[in-house]
């Protein structure tokens, strides 16, 4: 599951002053390797030390109820390893 561009569309949060922008993203089941092609990739499972992931069946259920959604993503918060944390183990932890 992957989050891809959403035709560019850009939305602005105001946090008092600052603009923090805020992107949609479609929600995608691929292959890794269509995904990530010849580059390097890597599983990261960090949090996996202080706080116990839930069953595999159970992500992968997860994961595949938000496939072809569209989620708002923002580079601090709601980002990316904020949905995999949360899918891996019910909680964005990051």
């Amino acid at each position: 599951i992957s989050s891809l561009p959403n035709t560019g569309k850009n939305l602005a949060q105001t946090l008092g002053l600052r603009s923090v922008p805020e992107y949609i993203r479609n929600v995608k089941k691929q292959l890794l390797k269509d995904m990530v092609g010849n580059d390097e990739w890597r599983v990261n499972n960090k949090y996996d030390q202080d706080q116990a992931p839930l069953p595999v069946r159970e992500i992968i259920r997860r994961a595949e109820d938000y496939n072809g959604k569209k989620l708002a993503y923002r580079v601090f918060g709601s980002n990316c390893e904020d949905f995999v944390t949360l899918l891996r183990y019910g909680d964005q932890v990051s």
